[in-house]
């Protein structure tokens, strides 16, 4: 412990602002100024305190490593490991983020800051857990933590940016730290050496936060998990990048996402509540043009899914190759869309047992179509729908008792909205919403799961024409 305990101290004041340092401030357009120690000695340093916790707290057995467990993960074959549910596939993507975040806000580029996300899992995996280091886990970690840090720190980056350039405000600054935590401790921590906001090249975006009612009146679940029939339910989302902006490129990656975050407040415990974490952004494409009324990009996406309707789970962490698109139909109506195929790790099981282990892992394809037809500043109507399918091998260890079978799920996911605006900002929806969970095992019976959902809600706009990108000249 006194070890662990001086490596921090010393992560601590190796990063600390030494004298003279706002000489070095970071420029995101020259690369000046930007570091590869500090967030080195950062993720060093959270590493060190997060096995201190978790050893003391937690498992001291599982947390309790060595130089013997060092020595021997070094050298270990990598498995696939049956952690609960959500600390591998929420846990584990939200770790990756924190290692990804403290090198992209010190001034590091999108891939730069993947390798000090993969460094920070792999250093996990070999010296802060006793158990074999998991394929899955470095999965998870370094590239879903890559998807979600990356989209965090551009909401983080787009509030600070949103003062108009003036220096971001108190509640600007605190908003950002909650959205990306290592952005606001750097902000914090060294002063002026990474204040400069990461500049967003002015995509058009479009923001919504829903806040509703969700009635469940139809579920096929055959497990013992209680259902919930009525819930509250509070759901954000933004599309930033939306394609057909005159002069915006597609550059860097992300500066086309998605992002969709779905919370369900009164839920018992904390992993029950999050519903929905989808994220979908660009790697690397370009824009084309399809006569004068349709702009599109396509090209690689980077895919992080986590999708939990009560009585089962799906995540994802993928890459796929797509497109996104507007065609205005008319003068004011205009179709948006969607379409993706992919392949990643994805894991899949039911929601039946506490210690979250009835699940498998496999190789996972996936498709993605999503439309929406939006009536000028009034009204739109959305659809969206998903298909996973994960095959591999399960281990459901309940009671002590570990018994192994191969699984093959095909989950579906579609919903069907319509939001009309009131006023201003302000507009009401509904959506019907059927999350279905198909699964055959040459040694247990087939099981049908599925989940079906009306939520009416109050919806707060960003973009008084639903985020409908105009590019052509003015009417006469």
């Amino acid at each position: 412990m006194r070890r662990a305990l001086l490596i921090a101290a010393l992560a601590v004041v190796l990063t600390a602002p030494r004298p003279g340092a706002a000489e070095e401030r970071l420029s995101w357009e020259t690369g000046e100024g930007k570091s590869y120690v500090i967030p080195a000695l950062e993720v060093a340093g959270f590493l060190t305190g997060l096995n201190q916790v978790n050893r003391h707290l937690i498992d001291s057995k599982e947390y309790g490593s060595d130089f013997h467990s060092i020595g021997r993960n070094l050298t270990s074959p990598l498995v696939i490991d049956r952690d609960p549910f959500s600390v591998n596939q929420l846990g584990h993507p939200y770790q990756g983020n924190i290692y990804f975040g403290f090198a992209r806000s010190a001034g590091l580029d999108f891939w730069r800051s993947l390798a000090y996300s993969l460094g920070g899992s792999l250093l996990w995996e070999t010296a802060g857990e006793t158990s074999r280091p998991s394929l899955n886990d470095h999965i998870n970690t370094a590239i879903g933590g890559a998807f979600i840090g990356e989209a965090a720190f551009r909401m983080a980056s787009l509030l600070l940016e949103g003062g108009g350039g003036e220096t971001p405000g108190f509640w600007r600054e605190l908003g950002a730290a909650v959205i990306s935590p290592p952005t606001g401790f750097n902000r914090l921590v060294f002063g002026d050496r990474f204040d400069a906001v990461f500049p967003s090249r002015n995509p058009e975006i479009f923001i919504r936060l829903r806040l509703g009612a969700t009635v469940t009146y139809d579920v096929n679940n055959d497990t013992s998990r209680d259902v919930k029939r009525r819930e509250g339910a509070a759901d954000y989302s933004i599309t930033y990048g939306l394609p057909g902006k005159p002069g915006y490129q597609y550059k860097r990656p992300f500066d086309y996402f998605h992002f969709e975050f779905t919370a369900v407040p009164n839920a018992g415990h904390i992993t029950d509540a999050i519903e929905n974490v989808s994220i979908r952004g660009l790697l690397g494409g370009r824009r084309y043009d399809l006569g004068d009324d349709f702009r599109g990009v396509w090209g690689v996406f980077g895919n992080y899914d986590y999708f939990s309707p009560q009585v089962f789970r799906v995540s994802t962490t993928a890459v796929s190759l797509g497109t996104v698109f507007q065609w205005w139909l008319t003068r004011h109506v205009a179709l948006q869309g969607t379409a993706l195929a992919g392949l990643g790790l994805g894991a899949a099981g039911a929601v039946g047992d506490r210690a979250e282990r009835q699940y498998h892992y496999g190789l996972t394809p996936l498709t993605l179509l999503g439309a929406r037809l939006i009536f000028g500043d009034r009204a739109m109507v959305e659809a969206t729908g998903r298909q996973y399918y994960v095959a591999g091998t399960s281990s459901d260890r309940e009671t002590g008792v570990d018994t192994t079978h191969f699984s093959q799920d095909v989950i579906l996911r579609g919903s069907v909205g319509f939001t009309v605006r009131i006023a201003g900002p302000h507009a009401l929806g509904i959506q019907y919403l059927v999350t279905s969970r198909n699964t055959g095992a040459p040694d247990l019976r087939d099981r049908h799961q599925s989940v079906q959902t009306v939520t009416l809600s109050y919806n707060f706009l960003g973009h008084t024409r639903f985020g409908a990108v105009e590019w052509r000249p003015a009417a006469e």
